[in-house]
């Protein structure tokens, strides 16, 4: 039987910071379960207790204090999602320092930008692979006063001073020491691309997020005896501040996925409760769903339909959007020989999935639901700490993004777009006043950029003011920017940078024809033919100098896949405005075809 979350559940106002409550969780659970992690040496997943986290946490927070740092100061983590994580972000907030999280994937340029722009001391990665991903800009970090790595680097003979393995950094023992903080007091600057192509630095406060986990977790309540497992990066706000600060603020516990490649068997291996994820991981099974149907007999396709379809309709009649039917007799029958073995492969116990960061596909958000799994759409933005809105699942409208938390005020302005005040807005960019005033004007009001509309309270996001492209990880990129970035090479006179709700960039391209020519020369091809500037040879060549235009942009603007033309977009072909402004959709349907080659593995 589940325990009773109102003995568990911790508030901001005992919390006071996050450092706080991760101290009050350790006072009220010590021996509760607290995360469960696979270790690579037993080959055996192993369990952490809310008292036996804290006892780490006491000692990075020591090795913290031994360090020349004041409070405000700021310590960069780059590792992959682990027990550690939390150790050293808990250890940084109650010495009152900030945390910089890094993307692991990200390109050496982008993580120098950031780590020099926020201007850390201190580092911590977790092994030799992010140790070498940042060698071609180690010259560019002699700002930093200290590297910690949780393993043993080779650094190849060139020994840096700066760097120490955790395990000799780290004291034998230490206690865990409760500092009172200011609870608006800065808690961790997230970076997100601007339409610049460099990164911004979202400052949010302890309160921020605090506040955020505590309000999403009145619209989706929950009980302790959850079980999270936690795959989306934790430098992400959304796994962050839901995956990782909510199940803590209520007393579950998190199991960290080695790897999105293995999530399929840490699944089995865990079975979980409770999924936090972009709409990508789900889109995946459900292409994988789809291709294995291909397969199948007819009967056993109409099957599988049969049971989305009644599934889905029972879920609309529980709703309250449809009445009673006759088919809804056959869920029992077709949950098990259908629904079940689906719902199965995911683990077996999934009460909910929480998809946020990009738009959920329709299809996808049916066929789940109607197998039985209560998904539900959530929204919101980094400078939101993220959460803005929520489906609750006694009143869910796939279609939509739920309903506004308490304590937030939302408007629609001009142009349609939506505008939202809560205590979970950010404190403002780091380090740049004009972004800021761009983004909260001077009534407090944050502009998303994002157009809107609320009906009966819940709230439909319909589009953007701004061409900004969400790839299927949530991630945004300004594409006018890349672009321009492109076109900045001569052989290139045209770009339009494609990826919007897709698992990856890709770019159509219009060639300068006389470098056309010039290198088709060089290739020994024929310049005239419409087929040869779309050969493998020349995708590999346009693919590195486009890659070669753009790597002042975040690591995951990387553009996979191009397709070049040769003939121009213009005014007379109807691509073109008279003020020569891309029509971007027109384009998108003149070469619709090449556009779905690009994306047909995926």
């Amino acid at each position: 039987m589940a325990e009773s979350s109102s003995n568990h559940l911790i508030t901001p106002e005992q919390a006071g910071t996050l450092a706080g409550l991760f101290y009050e969780r350790v006072q009220r659970t010590p021996d509760k379960l607290a995360y469960r992690y696979f270790d690579e040496f037993s080959e055996s997943w192993k369990d952490l207790s809310w008292a036996e986290t804290g006892t780490q946490v006491a000692r990075w927070q020591a090795a913290l204090a031994a360090e020349d740092l004041q409070p405000g100061d700021r310590v960069a983590v780059m590792m992959q999602n682990c027990p550690q994580w939390v150790m050293l972000d808990q250890a940084v907030l109650a010495n009152g320092l900030v945390v910089v999280p890094l993307y692991t994937q990200d390109r050496a340029e982008n993580a120098a930008y950031i780590l020099q722009n926020a201007g850390v001391k201190l580092l911590v990665i977790g092994n030799q692979e992010h140790w070498d991903s940042l060698q071609p800009v180690r010259d560019q970090l002699g700002f930093l006063n200290r590297i910690v790595s949780l393993t043993h680097i080779d650094t190849a003979g060139e020994p840096d001073p700066r760097l120490v393995t955790a395990g000799s950094w780290l004291p034998d023992e230490a206690e865990l020491v409760r500092i009172h903080w200011d609870r608006d007091s800065l808690a961790t600057i997230v970076y997100t691309s601007g339409t610049t192509g460099r990164p911004k630095g979202v400052m949010l406060s302890h309160h921020n997020i605090l506040w955020n986990a505590y309000r999403s977790l009145q619209v989706v309540r929950r009980e302790p005896d959850e079980l999270f497992l936690s795959f989306l990066p934790l430098s992400h706000t959304l796994e962050r501040t839901a995956g990782y600060y909510l199940p803590m603020m209520l007393g579950a516990a998190v199991a960290y996925n080695r790897s999105i490649p293995q999530l399929a068997d840490d699944l089995l291996a865990v079975r979980p409760t409770i999924l936090i994820s972009v709409p990508r991981i789900f889109e995946r099974v459900y292409n994988k769903i789809h291709a294995g149907l291909e397969e199948k007999s007819p009967i056993a396709r109409g099957l599988f339909n049969l049971a989305v379809s009644t599934g889905w309709k029972r879920f609309e009649h529980q709703q309250g959007r449809a009445g009673w039917t006759p088919q809804l007799l056959l869920w029992p029958l077709l949950e098990k020989l259908v629904a079940g073995k689906v719902m199965e492969k995911l683990g077996g116990r999934l009460r909910l999935a929480v998809v946020g960061g990009a738009p959920l596909p329709g299809g996808v958000a049916r066929l789940f639901i109607g197998l039985g799994l209560p998904m539900i759409q959530g929204y919101g933005l980094t400078e939101t700490s993220p959460v803005i809105s929520v489906n609750p699942i006694e009143n869910n409208d796939p279609s939509g993004v739920g309903c506004l938390l308490e304590d937030v005020e939302a408007r629609i302005g001009d142009n349609d777009e939506l505008q939202v005040r809560s205590p979970g807005v950010m404190l403002g960019y780091w380090a740049n006043e004009t972004a800021t005033r761009e983004m909260i004007d001077e009534d407090g009001w944050l502009h998303t950029g994002d157009k809107a509309k609320i009906v009966n309270g819940q709230l439909y996001i319909t589009g953007r003011l701004k061409e900004i492209i969400v790839l299927a990880n949530g991630e945004k990129v300004p594409p006018a920017d890349m672009e321009m970035a492109i076109c900045m090479d001569p052989l290139f006179d045209q770009a339009m940078v494609i990826g919007d709700n897709k698992p990856y960039l890709s770019a159509l391209l219009v060639l300068n024809p006389e470098q056309w020519q010039a290198l088709a020369r060089e290739l020994k091809v024929d310049p005239t033919g419409t087929e040869a500037c779309k050969s493998a040879r020349i995708h590999e060549i346009v693919l590195e100098r486009v890659a070669r235009q753009i790597t002042s942009f975040p690591g995951y603007a990387r553009i996979r896949k191009v397709c070049c033309q040769i003939e121009p977009w213009s005014i007379e072909n109807g691509l073109l405005t008279p003020t020569l402004k891309l029509k971007r959709s027109q384009v998108m349907e003149r070469y619709a075809a090449d556009i779905k080659k690009m994306y047909q593995d995926h």
